[in-house]
């Protein structure tokens, strides 16, 4: 009895991304029958570029992925309970802010983030408080703020302003979930389901390990290959020109360079060199907003994110980082 119930949310997972690659493939030739000198290319070429780029996006982030994957276990069935909780301020305020720092010792990307999030959620912490590490994690760590300073240096305040953006950013987003009167309700049904049999999983330290491995995986690597694709797909279907285009206007430019954050789903250890090839067009506002902004909802991000998390509670994530981004790139502005 208990097996149909199981395969229908994966069933419908698989019906749901074939319907999306599908209205991809329609759009493509839609675009080119509707308005055929919108790209350079042609749709094969276009279609070639996509697939390209989807490929280099899950190649660049399969490490972090496994890397967040380990840590994760290590932390799930390692680390003796109560080693890290007791490190922990007991006030939700300061244990949300500390937790915004662990990204200091565990550099990995967003994408090995996620992974290691939910260890921290089978763990038994809480989800504001995991919420606040996964978001200020891609920024706070101190592989991001390497290349960051070696792609700008201190001009403009870019480097700071993504510093301090980023961990406010994480912090807001601690303190508003926080409020929320059943945090659990935040997370899907499939995640609780797999809490449950992480928990419940017999055997010894190496077997539970080679389970959570086999699991977390099975989770996370179908949400990757789909939000690689998405991201591939997605820009061979927006025109980069359109982007630039506005590159100069204050307001403008940080809504483009939103957008295209969201689009281009680059590793957040290596993204600030392709901002910098912005710098020159864009305001230094826009180049803040796209380093805060794709670290924490990009396409591939929200794919992995959904693994865990409701897709009403990535909507409000969404909101809240892109809002905040734009204030203070618009800040950023005025001020540089």
């Amino acid at each position: 009895m208990g097996a149909p119930v199981v395969a229908r949310p994966r069933a419908r997972g698989a019906i749901v991304a074939v319907g999306i690659g599908a209205l991809l493939i329609g759009a493509l030739f839609l675009i080119d029958a509707l308005a055929p000198t919108l790209f350079p290319a042609t749709l094969p070429t276009r279609a070639q570029d996509g697939l390209t780029l989807a490929v280099s996006v899950l190649i660049e982030s399969l490490p972090f992925v496994a890397l967040g994957v380990v840590l994760s276990i290590v932390v799930q069935v390692w680390v003796p309970p109560g080693v890290i909780e007791r490190w922990m301020p007991r006030r939700a305020w300061a244990r949300r802010a500390v937790l915004s720092l662990l990204g200091m010792l565990v550099p990995v990307c967003e994408c090995g983030n996620v992974p290691f999030a939910r260890g921290l959620l089978m763990r038994g912490f809480r989800v504001p408080e995991v919420l606040t590490f996964l978001i200020a994690a891609p920024i706070v760590n101190p592989i991001v703020i390497i290349t960051t300073h070696q792609a700008f240096g201190f001009s403009d305040g870019i480097l700071i302003a993504r510093l301090i953006g980023g961990y406010a950013i994480a912090n807001l987003i601690g303190w508003l979930y926080s409020r929320h009167p059943d945090p659990d309700a935040l997370l899907t049904d499939r995640f609780r389901e797999t809490c449950a049999l992480v928990v419940d999983e017999p055997g010894g330290r190496g077997r539970r390990s080679l389970a959570q491995f086999v699991i977390e995986l099975r989770a996370v690597m179908p949400a990757l290959v789909i939000g690689s694709a998405l991201a591939g797909a997605v820009q061979v279907l927006i025109p980069r020109e359109a982007l630039l285009a506005i590159g100069s206007n204050p307001a403008l430019s940080i809504v483009a360079m939103i957008a295209l954050a969201m689009v281009v789903s680059i590793c957040s250890n290596v993204d600030a060199f392709f901002a910098l090839s912005f710098a020159s067009t864009f305001t230094p506002g826009s180049i803040v907003a796209f380093l805060l902004v794709g670290p924490l909802v990009d396409i591939k991000m929200l794919a992995l994110m959904r693994t865990t998390f409701t897709t009403r509670t990535l909507a409000g994530i969404v909101v809240v980082v892109v809002l905040s981004a734009f204030a203070i790139g618009a800040g950023v502005n005025l001020l540089a």
